[in-house]
């Protein structure tokens, strides 16, 4: 309903009402008050016209600024239609002066590729001809060469061919005398760079294993007890250990002599219990030898176990675990062969990650490389080829048992990680104090090196350096050649390898110099 006639209604109820109200409600009201009501009626009825005016303006206003709006939004949308509608036309028009105009240069260079066909035909036929004329210039040149030279064509081919053929071979062996030199070199640079990047991570300490333990006394009074009544306790505790007991004259100590650290571990920790309890006889040294027995083999299961699990080594075989242990207790020239079989297994690791293999398994086949060495019953196979053996009796990996045999050239390496395994034990046993060595075994060493060296014809001089691991050979240049050199400098290593016997590698360097040298007077 429009407001103006809502307005004009309000105003006629209004009307209504108020004479209602002053013909019956109020019969005793005057003349005066109707007139002021009717007054009243005039006046609402005017401003309800005044009111419904004012609206009916605002919204003719409005209807035509909404008016205005949608026709420049229809304007707006013709404008834009009749521009794309331009913009079509247009690249239609240019699509197709562009498709007339390739048409135009097809039909030109069509016309073209027939000029040149006639053209090359022409050339063809005249190139014919010339090479025929040619080739019977060339016959009677051949001809004319055969009775000049005496050869007929195909023996001077054959020549020419064998000459080339020398050349090409004295080439070829100069170039790849290049290309393995080039390449030995980067191989001995990244080789190097893998070595000592693995030697400056791995930091394992070395202890050094006697033959004899010291047993210290609190008086030399308990030396009599433990040698015993005619000598029966002493023999009783080296038959039951399998340890030599050194009673002399150094003052309150008694000496544990075996070449098995583990018999003289069990003898030590005997002879302390049996000290401690005072009680020392035949008997109760049988009793305690068996009980410290036992209490060993906990401990060495305890040591393998331990090292299993600071190694990061799962799956493996409670009895190659035992054997782990048991390396805690034996050495290699004077070297723990537990914390040189570690140190074998982290640079084992190190070095199968630079080169991107397995480092687990690396580092399993080193820690195990040496178990041959602690067996439980002596046998006349090498440690190496003993230890394959276990560990393939065991369960291990072929890669693993492979390692183990082959790391001192036993058994052909089948597996990468067999020469890694190889190098490793040679870097941890090499390295300098990792072992000990008598002066005098160490001097001779030397010196059957530079007689070695000496043997050869054309060598002048020859110097073992680097505590023995580098043999410097001076031959004279005029007996020697270059490639004489290289000869030599191989002979060496291998008699080296085959007649010696050394820890690590030995570096042969063969040096040839000329010297022109004259006098000014």
């Amino acid at each position: 309903m429009e407001p103006t006639i809502l307005y004009l209604i309000i105003g006629a109820a209004a009307l209504i009402i108020g004479l209602i109200a002053g013909r019956f409600i109020f019969a005793k009201n005057t003349k005066k008050q109707v007139e002021e009501a009717e007054l009243q009626a005039q006046t609402i009825i005017k401003e309800a016209e005044l009111r419904a005016e004012t609206v009916r303006k605002e919204k003719e206003l409005e209807a035509k600024e909404k008016f205005v709006q949608l026709k420049s939004e229809y304007d707006r949308e013709i404008n834009e239609r009749n521009r794309k509608m331009s913009e079509s036309e247009n690249r239609t028009r240019q699509k197709e002066q562009s498709i007339n105009q390739k048409e135009a240069n097809l039909d030109k260079q069509m016309k073209e590729n027939e000029a040149i066909k006639e053209n090359l035909n022409r050339q063809i036929e005249v190139v014919n001809m010339k090479r025929t004329e040619l080739e019977k210039h060339q016959e009677e040149h051949i001809r004319r060469l055969e009775k000049i030279a005496g050869l007929s064509a195909e023996e001077a081919k054959n020549q020419l061919v064998e000459s080339l053929k020398q050349e090409a071979q004295t080439k070829a062996l100069a170039l790849q005398q290049e290309i393995i030199e080039d390449a030995k070199q980067k191989a001995n640079k990244e080789a190097r760079k893998i070595v000592i990047q693995s030697i400056q991570r791995t930091a394992a300490e070395q202890t050094i294993e006697n033959t004899v333990t010291v047993f210290n006394l609190e008086s030399d009074e308990i030396k009599g007890q433990i040698i015993g009544r005619e000598g029966r306790n002493i023999r009783a505790i080296e038959a039951a250990t399998g340890v030599d007991l050194i009673v002399d004259d150094t003052p309150e100590a008694i000496l544990l002599s075996s070449f098995d650290p583990l018999r003289r571990e069990v003898a030590r920790l005997s002879l302390q219990r049996l000290v401690a309890d005072g009680r020392i006889h035949p008997a109760r040294i049988e009793e305690v030898v068996e009980k410290t027995r036992k209490q060993l083999d906990e401990q060495v299961m305890e040591i393998g176990e331990r090292t299993v699990i600071e190694l990061g080594i799962h799956g493996m075989h409670k009895e190659l675990i035992r054997m782990v242990g048991r390396m805690r207790f034996r050495s290699s020239y004077g070297q723990n062969l537990l914390m040189h079989s570690r140190e074998t297994a982290n640079l084992c690791a190190i070095m199968a990650s630079e080169l991107g293999m397995n480092p687990k398994l690396a580092k399993r086949a080193g820690l195990l490389h040496d178990i041959g060495k602690v067996p439980d019953e002596e046998t006349e196979l090498s440690h190496a080829l003993l230890g394959a053996k276990l560990a393939e009796k065991y369960g291990e990996n072929p890669a693993v048992v492979n390692a183990i045999g082959a790391h001192h050239d036993e058994m052909e390496m089948q597996y990468v990680i067999s020469p890694i395994v190889q190098a490793c034990d040679a870097i941890s046993g090499a390295r300098p104090g990792a072992r000990r060595e008598i002066m005098q075994q160490y001097l001779q060493r030397i010196k059957d090196l530079e007689n070695l060296a000496m043997g050869y014809p054309g060598v002048e001089k020859a110097y073992a350096i680097q505590a023995g691991r580098e043999l410097r050979v001076i031959v004279e240049a005029e007996k020697v050649t270059d490639s004489e050199s290289d000869k030599l400098s191989f002979e060496m290593a291998q008699k080296i390898q085959t007649e010696m016997v050394y820890p690590g590698q030995i570096k042969v360097t063969v040096i040839r110099e000329k010297r022109a040298i004259n006098v000014a007077r």
